[in-house]
């Protein structure tokens, strides 16, 4: 469940700016919370979702970088999407932020944008990643880990990346070369420790804890249809 996320800092973007982003997260948020199905989920998805976000709080504590905004730490956009949906993983990854601007990595002016780019798109696109391969792929386990675990998340990663350094990029706080020719293609290559962790980890999640994986269905891809 690990990628890299961008927190940005207020000094970056103009007031109108965060303005505008603070109104987003806030509508986003609030159609996730609305898109839930809160009294259907079973309490197994409960405490699975609660761990998973306290474990992804825990891997969001540990990161590196070399400017403002330019930075990168695990995140956990693709699994927690495979786990919870995508609603409920726009939710648990708010509350990491919450928290992580709580104690002191991140800027609260600046939290709704670094949302907006950190957290919504990958999310967004490994959801759409299974979309894709529930309908135009054969369902398949090799096909959920391999295309939804191990190259959703990487491309989820470069994803999120492309949208900060571009985000930056429009805002003028870098030269563009530096965010393009040296940023980006260092993104580029983390996502493949990222695509690797967050295949092993789908592996495992399917083999171990197959009822924590809201999006996986035993019957599509596990039943025998050979005597059909």
């Amino acid at each position: 469940m690990l990628t890299r996320a961008m927190n940005f800092t207020a000094a970056l973007f103009s007031p109108s700016i965060l303005l505008i982003a603070d109104l987003l997260a806030g509508g986003v948020l609030g159609l996730a919370v609305w898109r839930v199905h809160w009294r259907r989920l079973p309490p197994a998805a409960m405490n699975a979702w609660l761990g998973a976000t306290v474990l992804t709080m825990v891997m969001w504590m540990v990161r590196g970088g070399y400017l403002p905004g330019l930075n990168y730490h695990l995140l956990g956009a693709t699994v927690l999407t495979l786990m919870m949906g995508p609603w409920l993983a726009l939710l648990a990854l708010a509350l990491v932020m919450l928290v992580s601007t709580a104690y002191g990595l991140g800027d609260w002016q600046a939290a709704g944008l670094s949302f907006l780019i950190s957290v919504v798109p990958p999310v967004m696109l490994s959801a759409v990643a299974l979309k894709l391969t529930e309908r135009f792929l054969p369902p398949n386990l090799f096909v959920y880990i391999l295309g939804n675990g191990f190259l959703a998340g990487g491309a989820s990663f470069f994803v999120s990346g492309a949208c900060g350094v571009l985000a930056l990029a429009l805002a003028g706080a870098y030269p563009s070369d530096l965010l393009f020719f040296e940023a980006l293609p260092f993104y580029f290559l983390l996502s493949w420790s990222e695509a690797f962790t967050s295949g092993l980890l789908t592996a495992i999640l399917v083999v171990y804890r197959p009822h924590w994986m809201a999006t996986f269905d035993d019957v599509r891809y596990l039943n025998d249809k050979s005597d059909d």
